[in-house]
């Protein structure tokens, strides 16, 4: 069970492949000295004077991309939903209609994966977002109203007004097919999302969604994360079914997998950060830490996960991705990640004490 879904999550995220204009230097951008984006500049507005989106943004979603309902208790979640929610997760999400069926993310696009960026596209009445995965969404700021018997869709219907710097964007007419997250949670159709977007400056964007569904959750709550503008590139056409062979060999469930027991001597040879860059080219750090039993990790600096051990070099984090530490004449000298978002291959920068 372990290669095949470590197979899936390869084969999937190697659809992508280069494109043209990735280096051409975007217009517009105010710059250092040195020909660098000056990031921390003053945020743009419109040529009407309103605050300026438009951009090619990532987003940087985490914990939320397993897990949307992170910051809920459990008795948040009504009995069905948490029940779907485990079955879903029990079989390793093999029925995600987004990542594994190719279907669009729909209410979780902004949380599906911080290698899938969103350029925002802007005029005075409407705001077209465009995904990696071919999708759209437009954002009406005409001053219609939300349709009042909607023909339900993937990625519902959006209308959206001003409050002083801040866009507000408030959706419904979702469709029930997509799941909130990869852990599995589900949404009905009665769903309504309510965003905000603040550009803070140039380069960073305050986003929160609020999850609105009463049928499924017994109250709304709202998930905060941070866009970063992504400077001098430009979206890769992503087509995740494209060559996509495995999903139909993921056999298993999540309680057929053993930990299996690793000396504290050796874990205590993979501790230690381990740095270098995605597979376009942005900046992630691992930091892994023992606790004496088991070795757990922090991404970017964000909150700590215990890692599960299925070999001695080989470990699976919560949401599905594997970790191999790579050794070489004796000493650990790199970490392999094999993830949905791509794999890549992060150098030791530092041994732990």
């Amino acid at each position: 069970m372990i290669r095949h879904f470590a197979l899936i999550s390869t084969v999937l995220a190697a659809t992508t492949v280069s494109a043209q204009w990735l280096h051409y230097p975007t217009p517009g951008i105010p710059r250092l000295r040195d020909g660098k984006p000056n990031l921390a500049a003053p945020a743009p507005k419109t040529k009407d004077g309103m605050p300026d989106l438009s951009g090619l943004w990532t987003i940087r979603y985490r914990p939320y991309n397993a897990n949307i309902a992170n910051d809920l208790k459990p008795e948040d979640i009504l009995p069905w939903a948490a029940t779907l929610t485990r079955q879903r997760k029990e079989s390793f999400g093999k029925d995600d209609p987004s990542s594994l069926q190719c279907l669009p993310f729909g209410p979780r696009v902004n949380f599906a994966t911080d290698t899938n960026p969103l350029k925002i596209i802007q005029t005075p009445t409407l705001i077209v977002i465009l995904s990696e995965d071919l999708t759209y969404r437009q954002i009406f700021l005409d001053g219609r109203n939300l349709p009042t018997d909607p023909n339900p869709n993937f990625m519902g219907y959006s209308v959206g007004h001003w409050e002083g710097e801040t866009l507000v964007v408030i959706t419904a007419g979702y469709n029930d097919r997509t799941w909130l997250d990869a852990d599995g949670h589900p949404h009905t159709e009665s769903l309504r999302t309510t965003e905000r977007f603040y550009r803070k400056d140039f380069g960073h964007l305050e986003l929160s969604e609020t999850f609105d569904d009463p049928k499924a959750y017994a109250k709304p709550w709202t998930v905060n994360v941070i866009g970063e503008l992504t400077p001098d590139s430009d979206l890769l056409e992503y087509v995740c079914k494209e060559n996509e062979k495995d999903s139909a060999h993921m056999v298993g469930k999540a309680s057929d997998l053993k930990a299996v027991g690793v000396a504290p001597d050796v874990l205590t040879k993979y501790v230690g950060v381990y740095s270098g860059a995605d597979r376009l080219g942005r900046p992630l750090r691992f930091e892994i830490v023992n606790s004496g039993r088991e070795l757990s990790y922090s991404r970017d600096g964000l909150a700590r996960q215990t890692l599960t051990a299925i070999s001695n070099i080989k470990f699976m984090t919560p949401g599905g991705a594997q970790l191999e530490f790579v050794e070489e004449n004796g000493e650990i000298v790199a970490l392999q990640l094999y993830g949905l978002a791509g794999d890549a291959r992060l150098p030791r920068v530092r041994a732990g004490k």
